[in-house]
Protein backbone atom coordinates (compact mmCIF):
# COMPACT_ATOMS: atom_id res chain seq x y z
CA UNK A 1 0.00 0.00 0.00
CA UNK A 2 1.26 3.45 -0.91
CA UNK A 3 2.01 5.99 1.83
CA UNK A 4 -0.56 8.44 0.40
CA UNK A 5 -3.56 7.38 -1.64
CA UNK A 6 -6.06 9.83 -3.08
CA UNK A 7 -9.09 8.32 -4.79
CA UNK A 8 -11.72 10.08 -6.90
CA UNK A 9 -11.35 13.55 -5.42
CA UNK A 10 -14.09 15.82 -6.74
CA UNK A 11 -14.75 19.44 -5.83
CA UNK A 12 -17.46 21.77 -7.09
CA UNK A 13 -17.89 25.48 -6.52
CA UNK A 14 -21.47 26.33 -7.43
CA UNK A 15 -22.09 25.09 -10.94
CA UNK A 16 -18.37 24.71 -11.70
CA UNK A 17 -16.72 21.36 -11.12
CA UNK A 18 -13.03 22.12 -10.55
CA UNK A 19 -11.79 18.63 -9.67
CA UNK A 20 -13.36 15.85 -11.72
CA UNK A 21 -12.15 12.63 -10.15
CA UNK A 22 -8.48 13.01 -9.22
CA UNK A 23 -6.71 9.82 -8.11
CA UNK A 24 -3.02 9.23 -7.42
CA UNK A 25 -0.66 7.62 -4.93
CA UNK A 26 2.70 8.53 -3.47
CA UNK A 27 5.33 6.53 -1.62
CA UNK A 28 7.05 7.81 1.52
CA UNK A 29 10.07 9.94 0.67
CA UNK A 30 8.91 10.68 -2.88
CA UNK A 31 8.44 14.09 -4.46
CA UNK A 32 5.38 14.64 -6.63
CA UNK A 33 5.38 17.59 -9.04
CA UNK A 34 1.97 18.84 -10.13
CA UNK A 35 2.03 20.88 -13.34
CA UNK A 36 -0.60 22.46 -15.54
CA UNK A 37 -2.06 25.73 -16.74
CA UNK A 38 -3.67 28.23 -14.41
CA UNK A 39 -7.27 27.38 -13.59
CA UNK A 40 -6.81 23.66 -14.12
CA UNK A 41 -7.40 22.72 -10.48
CA UNK A 42 -3.86 22.42 -9.06
CA UNK A 43 -4.29 24.79 -6.11
CA UNK A 44 -7.76 23.42 -5.35
CA UNK A 45 -6.24 19.95 -5.16
CA UNK A 46 -3.65 21.12 -2.64
CA UNK A 47 -6.29 22.87 -0.56
CA UNK A 48 -8.40 19.72 -0.57
CA UNK A 49 -5.41 17.63 0.51
CA UNK A 50 -4.89 20.01 3.43
CA UNK A 51 -8.65 20.11 4.18
CA UNK A 52 -8.77 23.86 3.66
CA UNK A 53 -11.46 22.90 1.17
CA UNK A 54 -13.62 19.83 1.70
CA UNK A 55 -13.94 17.51 -1.31
CA UNK A 56 -17.47 16.65 -2.39
CA UNK A 57 -16.42 13.10 -3.19
CA UNK A 58 -13.40 10.90 -2.64
CA UNK A 59 -11.19 9.36 0.02
CA UNK A 60 -7.71 10.11 1.34
CA UNK A 61 -5.60 7.46 3.03
CA UNK A 62 -2.26 8.19 4.72
CA UNK A 63 -0.04 5.48 6.13
CA UNK A 64 -2.91 2.99 5.97
CA UNK A 65 -5.30 5.26 7.91
CA UNK A 66 -8.34 6.75 6.20
CA UNK A 67 -8.11 10.45 7.05
CA UNK A 68 -11.03 11.54 4.91
CA UNK A 69 -14.01 9.91 3.29
CA UNK A 70 -16.69 12.11 1.75
CA UNK A 71 -20.18 11.87 3.17
CA UNK A 72 -19.25 11.06 6.77
CA UNK A 73 -21.15 14.05 8.17
CA UNK A 74 -20.43 16.99 10.44
CA UNK A 75 -18.90 14.90 13.24
CA UNK A 76 -16.11 13.73 10.93
CA UNK A 77 -15.54 17.26 9.61
CA UNK A 78 -15.14 18.53 13.18
CA UNK A 79 -12.13 16.24 13.57
CA UNK A 80 -10.38 17.52 10.46
CA UNK A 81 -8.39 20.19 12.33
CA UNK A 82 -6.19 17.55 13.94
CA UNK A 83 -5.87 15.67 10.65
CA UNK A 84 -4.60 18.84 8.93
CA UNK A 85 -1.43 18.48 10.98
CA UNK A 86 -0.42 15.56 8.75
CA UNK A 87 0.11 18.13 5.98
CA UNK A 88 2.16 21.30 5.85
CA UNK A 89 1.39 23.93 3.23
CA UNK A 90 3.70 26.64 1.93
CA UNK A 91 1.62 29.32 0.23
CA UNK A 92 2.49 31.52 -2.73
CA UNK A 93 2.33 34.74 -0.73
CA UNK A 94 4.34 33.70 2.37
CA UNK A 95 1.61 34.75 4.87
CA UNK A 96 4.07 35.64 7.63
CA UNK A 97 3.01 37.63 10.69
CA UNK A 98 4.53 41.09 10.14
CA UNK A 99 4.59 41.92 13.86
CA UNK A 100 6.78 38.93 14.73
CA UNK A 101 10.45 38.22 14.11
CA UNK A 102 11.64 35.36 11.93
CA UNK A 103 12.26 33.30 15.07
CA UNK A 104 8.77 33.98 16.48
CA UNK A 105 7.08 33.23 13.14
CA UNK A 106 8.63 29.75 13.17
CA UNK A 107 8.02 29.20 16.88
CA UNK A 108 4.41 30.39 17.04
CA UNK A 109 2.55 27.38 15.63
CA UNK A 110 4.63 25.04 17.76
CA UNK A 111 3.79 27.10 20.84
CA UNK A 112 0.06 26.98 20.11
CA UNK A 113 0.12 23.20 19.74
CA UNK A 114 2.21 22.83 22.89
CA UNK A 115 -0.27 24.99 24.79
CA UNK A 116 -3.15 22.79 23.66
CA UNK A 117 -1.30 19.66 24.78
CA UNK A 118 -0.46 21.31 28.10
CA UNK A 119 -4.11 22.26 28.71
CA UNK A 120 -5.22 18.69 27.96
CA UNK A 121 -2.74 17.39 30.50
CA UNK A 122 -3.97 19.89 33.09
CA UNK A 123 -7.54 18.75 32.45
CA UNK A 124 -6.54 15.11 32.89
CA UNK A 125 -4.74 15.93 36.13
CA UNK A 126 -7.77 17.86 37.39
CA UNK A 127 -9.97 14.80 36.82
CA UNK A 128 -7.52 12.59 38.71
CA UNK A 129 -7.37 15.11 41.55
CA UNK A 130 -11.14 15.30 41.79
CA UNK A 131 -11.42 11.50 42.00
CA UNK A 132 -8.71 11.19 44.68
CA UNK A 133 -9.59 10.83 48.38
CA UNK A 134 -9.60 14.23 50.16
CA UNK A 135 -6.72 13.14 52.40
CA UNK A 136 -4.43 12.63 49.37
CA UNK A 137 -5.34 15.69 47.33
CA UNK A 138 -2.85 18.14 48.82
CA UNK A 139 0.10 15.82 48.19
CA UNK A 140 -1.19 14.88 44.74
CA UNK A 141 -1.70 18.51 43.79
CA UNK A 142 1.92 19.28 44.66
CA UNK A 143 3.16 16.36 42.57
CA UNK A 144 1.01 17.44 39.63
CA UNK A 145 2.27 21.00 39.86
CA UNK A 146 5.86 19.75 39.68
CA UNK A 147 5.14 17.49 36.70
CA UNK A 148 3.36 20.28 34.83
CA UNK A 149 6.28 22.62 35.44
CA UNK A 150 8.65 20.03 33.99
CA UNK A 151 6.39 19.47 30.99
CA UNK A 152 6.28 23.19 30.24
CA UNK A 153 10.06 23.52 30.56
CA UNK A 154 10.65 20.52 28.28
CA UNK A 155 8.20 21.86 25.72
CA UNK A 156 9.97 25.23 25.68
CA UNK A 157 13.39 23.64 25.26
CA UNK A 158 12.28 21.34 22.44
CA UNK A 159 10.57 24.17 20.55
CA UNK A 160 13.54 26.48 20.85
CA UNK A 161 16.00 23.79 19.76
CA UNK A 162 13.83 22.82 16.79
CA UNK A 163 13.43 26.43 15.72
CA UNK A 164 17.19 26.97 15.80
CA UNK A 165 17.78 23.82 13.74
CA UNK A 166 15.24 24.93 11.15
CA UNK A 167 16.85 28.36 10.87
CA UNK A 168 20.11 26.61 10.03
CA UNK A 169 18.38 24.25 7.60
CA UNK A 170 16.92 27.10 5.53
CA UNK A 171 20.03 29.26 5.85
CA UNK A 172 18.56 32.07 7.95
CA UNK A 173 20.34 31.87 11.29
CA UNK A 174 21.67 35.40 10.88
CA UNK A 175 18.10 36.68 10.30
CA UNK A 176 16.49 35.16 13.40
CA UNK A 177 15.70 38.56 14.95
CA UNK A 178 14.69 40.32 11.71
CA UNK A 179 11.09 41.20 10.82
CA UNK A 180 9.46 40.16 7.53
CA UNK A 181 9.70 43.67 6.05
CA UNK A 182 13.47 43.48 6.48
CA UNK A 183 13.72 40.34 4.33
CA UNK A 184 13.81 39.72 0.60
CA UNK A 185 10.98 37.73 -0.96
CA UNK A 186 13.20 34.66 -1.15
CA UNK A 187 14.09 34.94 2.52
CA UNK A 188 10.43 35.34 3.47
CA UNK A 189 9.56 32.20 1.55
CA UNK A 190 12.33 30.33 3.32
CA UNK A 191 10.83 31.41 6.65
CA UNK A 192 7.48 30.09 5.45
CA UNK A 193 9.11 26.75 4.58
CA UNK A 194 10.72 26.54 8.03
CA UNK A 195 7.37 27.36 9.66
CA UNK A 196 5.67 24.53 7.76
CA UNK A 197 8.44 22.12 8.73
CA UNK A 198 8.19 23.12 12.40
CA UNK A 199 5.10 20.97 12.93
CA UNK A 200 6.79 17.87 11.43
CA UNK A 201 4.13 17.17 8.79
CA UNK A 202 4.00 13.78 7.09
CA UNK A 203 3.65 15.51 3.73
CA UNK A 204 4.91 18.99 2.87
CA UNK A 205 2.98 20.78 0.12
CA UNK A 206 4.11 23.77 -1.92
CA UNK A 207 1.72 25.93 -3.92
CA UNK A 208 3.78 27.65 -6.63
CA UNK A 209 6.48 28.53 -4.07
CA UNK A 210 8.37 30.83 -6.45
CA UNK A 211 5.50 32.54 -8.28
CA UNK A 212 5.68 35.68 -6.10
CA UNK A 213 9.46 36.01 -6.46
CA UNK A 214 11.68 37.89 -8.83
CA UNK A 215 13.63 35.54 -11.11
CA UNK A 216 16.93 36.17 -9.29
CA UNK A 217 15.34 35.05 -5.98
CA UNK A 218 13.71 31.92 -7.36
CA UNK A 219 16.93 29.90 -7.34
CA UNK A 220 17.55 30.28 -3.60
CA UNK A 221 14.10 28.94 -2.72
CA UNK A 222 14.37 26.03 -5.17
CA UNK A 223 17.75 25.10 -3.68
CA UNK A 224 16.18 24.92 -0.21
CA UNK A 225 13.36 22.70 -1.48
CA UNK A 226 15.87 20.43 -3.23
CA UNK A 227 17.80 20.21 0.02
CA UNK A 228 14.70 18.94 1.83
CA UNK A 229 14.45 15.85 -0.35
CA UNK A 230 15.23 12.75 1.68
CA UNK A 231 13.81 9.33 2.46
CA UNK A 232 11.85 10.86 5.35
CA UNK A 233 10.53 13.91 3.50
CA UNK A 234 7.49 13.40 1.28
CA UNK A 235 6.54 16.43 -0.80
CA UNK A 236 3.91 17.60 -3.27
CA UNK A 237 4.99 20.63 -5.30
CA UNK A 238 2.65 22.59 -7.56
CA UNK A 239 5.10 24.39 -9.80
CA UNK A 240 5.54 26.21 -13.09
CA UNK A 241 9.32 25.58 -12.95
CA UNK A 242 9.65 22.70 -15.39
CA UNK A 243 13.41 22.31 -15.00
CA UNK A 244 12.95 22.05 -11.23
CA UNK A 245 10.24 19.41 -11.68
CA UNK A 246 12.52 17.43 -14.00
CA UNK A 247 15.44 17.43 -11.58
CA UNK A 248 13.66 16.91 -8.25
CA UNK A 249 10.40 15.01 -8.79
CA UNK A 250 10.06 11.24 -8.63
CA UNK A 251 6.62 11.43 -10.18
CA UNK A 252 4.81 14.08 -12.24
CA UNK A 253 1.12 14.63 -12.88
CA UNK A 254 -0.21 17.06 -15.46
CA UNK A 255 -3.66 18.41 -14.58
CA UNK A 256 -5.87 19.95 -17.25
CA UNK A 257 -9.52 20.93 -16.86
CA UNK A 258 -9.86 19.20 -13.52
CA UNK A 259 -8.51 15.78 -14.51
CA UNK A 260 -5.10 14.14 -14.60
CA UNK A 261 -4.34 14.30 -18.30
CA UNK A 262 -0.99 12.54 -17.95
CA UNK A 263 1.27 11.13 -15.25
CA UNK A 264 4.53 9.28 -14.96
CA UNK A 265 8.19 9.74 -14.22
CA UNK A 266 9.82 13.03 -15.27
CA UNK A 267 11.46 11.18 -18.13
CA UNK A 268 8.09 9.92 -19.37
CA UNK A 269 6.10 13.13 -18.98
CA UNK A 270 8.77 15.55 -20.19
CA UNK A 271 10.65 13.26 -22.56
CA UNK A 272 7.86 11.45 -24.38
CA UNK A 273 4.42 12.81 -23.42
CA UNK A 274 1.52 10.84 -24.85
CA UNK A 275 -1.17 13.52 -24.65
CA UNK A 276 -1.38 16.36 -27.15
CA UNK A 277 -2.53 18.63 -24.30
CA UNK A 278 0.66 17.80 -22.42
CA UNK A 279 2.81 18.44 -25.45
CA UNK A 280 1.10 21.79 -26.08
CA UNK A 281 1.54 22.82 -22.44
CA UNK A 282 5.23 21.91 -22.42
CA UNK A 283 5.83 23.77 -25.68
CA UNK A 284 4.14 26.86 -24.24
CA UNK A 285 6.15 26.60 -21.02
CA UNK A 286 9.40 26.33 -22.95
CA UNK A 287 8.53 29.34 -25.10
CA UNK A 288 7.72 31.37 -21.99
CA UNK A 289 11.00 30.33 -20.39
CA UNK A 290 13.03 31.29 -23.46
CA UNK A 291 11.12 34.55 -23.76
CA UNK A 292 11.94 35.36 -20.14
CA UNK A 293 15.62 34.65 -20.71
CA UNK A 294 15.71 36.92 -23.75
CA UNK A 295 14.00 39.78 -21.91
Amino acid sequence: MAFLEVKNYRKRFGDTEVLKGISFSLEKGEVLAVIGSSGGGKTTLLRCLNFLEIPDEGTLTLGGEVLFEAGQGKAALARLRKKRLHFGLVFQQFNLFPQYTVYKNILLAQALLAKEAFQRKKKDFAAVLKAAPPSERKKLKGEQRKILSEIRANQKQRMEERTERLLVRVGLSEKRDAYPYQLSGGQQQRVAIARALALSPDILCFDEPTSALDPELTGEVLRVIKGLKSSDSTMIVVTHEMEFAKSVADHVIFIADGVIEEEGTPEEVFGSPRSEKTRAFLRSSEQNRLGGEDA
